[in-house]
């Protein structure tokens, strides 16, 4: 068994799934693979099924009754991983907007001493490909915004490629998580920040997806948004809680 996992949350990644995965088992440094399936109407969790056949032992599958958001699929597949004895666990999209040949990038800053290692888009300036302007204003707007707020210095604090040591996971109340989408991202690393652990990024290329539709949506930003401000009076007036 190896000491990490991918979690990959999936819903109508048909067109991605099978590609990323292998891409995953290619690498030198062995990873397992957890796909989080919110019963994809497009059949994504029965291609998982058939490749699992290929990967026994090393590709597993958890297919929730529906779409349920973002932060509840990783949550899933964070308890997932602390049952299973897993040391570094990594988020990840199915999509290759994160690279795999990026994991063990992430792997070694966890091994050399980082709680938490970001893939990070903005530690050396812009490294966005193939995203219209206003999506990168906004994304990199909302950077500026969370380290205002929040007081963290990390340059991607919304980034979803991650690696975490399975000690921040376990100390993190999983259970109190309050939010599902934009802001799941942000409010993972505060927690983690809050607790004083060290967090590191990894400078990468992310790219957007070719094939599939985006998961984005206003509901999403909104939350983004207003769960910053939120999290931040959280912190301060429920310091036992949060």
């Amino acid at each position: 068994m190896t000491d990490s996992l991918v979690i990959i949350p999936t819903y109508n990644e048909i067109e991605n799934i099978e590609a990323i995965v292998k891409a995953v088992f290619e690498l030198q440094k062995e990873f397992d693979v957890l796909v989080v399936d919110d019963n994809s109407p497009d059949g994504t969790s029965e291609e998982v099924k058939k490749l699992q056949n290929q990967f026994p032992n090393k590709l597993f599958l958890e297919v929730r009754k529906e779409k349920a958001g973002l932060g509840t699929a990783y949550i899933h597949g964070f308890k997932w991983a602390i049952a299973k004895g897993y040391d570094y666990i990594y988020e990840m999209d199915a999509d290759f907007s994160h690279r795999p040949d990026d994991l063990p990038r992430l792997y070694r800053a966890c091994l050399n001493g980082a709680d938490v290692a970001i893939g990070s888009r903005y530690k050396r300036g812009v490294n966005v490909v193939n995203w219209p302007l206003y999506r990168i204003l906004l994304s990199y707007g909302a950077s500026f915004y969370v380290k205002f707020i929040t007081g963290m210095r990390i340059h991607d604090p919304t980034a979803g490629f991650v690696c975490y040591k399975r000690k921040v996971l376990e100390d993190i109340d999983l259970d109190s998580i309050k939010f599902i989408g934009y802001a799941f991202q942000i409010e993972m690393k505060f927690r983690a920040y809050l607790k004083k652990y060290k967090i590191e990024e990894v400078s990468i290329i992310f790219r957007d997806r070719e094939k599939g539709k985006s998961k984005m949506s206003s509901s999403i930003v909104r939350e983004g948004i207003f769960g910053v401000f939120k999290m931040k009076i959280w912190s301060l007036f429920r310091k036992h809680k949060f």
